[in-house]
């Protein structure tokens, strides 16, 4: 008699990938006793110094708190402006209310699904201070346009590249990894990123006086002069990195090569078993292939765009026979303007089409470092019978 066969194992949307010396090394932390700001994370500023060339990086306990410290840095307050995307996760804009500014949000470019530079380059005002572009799933925008818009318009660039760690920007100057040019630039090392410090950013800098205000913002606004001198000259928030998250990033830098090789192998495996289960055919939209327009995808993320509107039940039927059939989803991210926060603040429905319909739409599919080599064509072959069902 034949044996039952063992059902598949969960595949979550994402999973963390920490080695047994990582672990270790977070031990010894904790066994040292000094578990909040030390050694560790001085170290691991210097690491992320020279993965981008050299320029200054500071730690933050959040990659929302990098944005914030960003923008004060930039002089960004009430009354001015800074031009955002809708299809991002809301932290984005957040931080933008949380100086005193209001955030701007502009519609997409349905391709890449980044801000589109023609609605960022519509929009600027004489209150206009800053461009804060996002880098959805790692995909940076067109640098060199981008920078172009500031120069002309002398605006600083605060970068979210919460997600583009080791994502690139292919010009005449050869592949620049993102961070190692450019203004102010913010990471994010949070658990369902790239690489890690459980929670944890940074933020990459032009100047030692840029950093040194960093520093001030991320503690108080204290200033220390010798043994027992104390000053505050600015106010600053409690942002500070520990030892404990530093103790994990260390643990990941060096890994950043293989994971990032490791994720250009699934994103491909995913285009293959696309194209073998038909999913174009179903009117399942997949991202851009990297380096399409220039831009190098760390691929943090691969998502597909459902015909939402087509789909019975919607996206969130389809979630839910994927989760039943072992698959974890998650959306990133909803357009935030029709958040109720924002719905108040005057943005409506069909202000910016383009990303409402990718918002109703979007999917994240499972990509980490462990995936197995077979998990994309289960992945896609159970999307497309799932929509086979659905689809009116």
């Amino acid at each position: 008699m034949s044996q039952p066969t063992a059902p598949a194992a969960f595949l979550p949307f994402t999973r963390p990938h920490i080695d047994a010396a990582t672990i270790a090394e977070v031990g010894r932390v904790l066994a040292s006793g000094w578990i909040t700001s030390g050694p560790r994370v001085q170290a691991f500023e210097q690491q992320l110094s020279a993965l981008f060339g050299g320029r200054p990086v500071r730690a933050f306990s959040n990659g929302t708190a990098t944005m914030e410290v960003a923008l004060r840095i930039a002089g960004v307050g009430p009354g001015d402006e800074v031009i955002t995307t809708a299809i991002t996760w809301v932290a984005t804009a957040n931080v933008i209310g949380a100086v005193g500014a209001r955030a701007v949000l502009v519609d997409i470019d349905p391709r890449t699904r980044n801000i589109s530079l023609d609605a960022v380059e519509a929009a600027i005002t004489p209150r206009t201070k800053a461009l804060m572009p996002v880098y959805l799933s790692g995909l940076p925008v067109d640098m060199d346009r981008l920078y172009d818009i500031a120069r002309q318009h002398g605006l600083r660039v605060i970068e979210d590249a919460a997600q583009a760690i080791d994502s690139r920007w292919a010009n005449g100057q050869g592949n620049q990894r993102i961070g190692s040019f450019g203004d102010l630039v913010s990471f994010s090392f949070q658990a369902n990123k790239n690489i890690t410090c459980a929670e944890g950013g940074c933020l990459v800098m032009n100047t030692p006086d840029e950093a040194e205000l960093a520093e001030r913002l991320r503690l108080q606004g204290v200033v220390r002069h010798g043994a027992d001198g104390m000053d505050v000259v600015t106010p600053g928030g409690k942002f500070n990195l520990t030892d404990i998250n530093a103790a994990i990033g260390l643990g990941q830098l060096p890994l950043l090569p293989q994971i990032t090789a490791r994720r250009q192998v699934l994103a491909q495996a995913y285009f293959d078993a696309a194209a073998r289960h038909g999913l174009a055919a179903l009117g399942i939209e997949l991202p851009l292939p990297s380096n399409t327009t220039g831009a190098i995808t760390n691929w943090h993320m691969f998502q597909v765009v459902l015909p939402s509107d087509r789909l019975n039940g919607g996206r969130a039927a389809v979630m839910d026979a994927l989760k039943a059939a072992g698959i974890g989803t998650g959306v990133h991210y909803p357009a935030l303007h029709l958040f109720t926060h924002y719905r108040a603040l005057g943005w409506r429905e069909g202000m910016l089409p383009h990303s409402e319909r990718i918002g109703r739409g979007i999917l994240t599919l499972p990509l980490f470092v462990d995936l197995a080599d077979a998990d994309p064509d289960r992945v896609c072959r159970e999307l497309a019978t799932v929509c086979k069902t659905l689809l009116k």
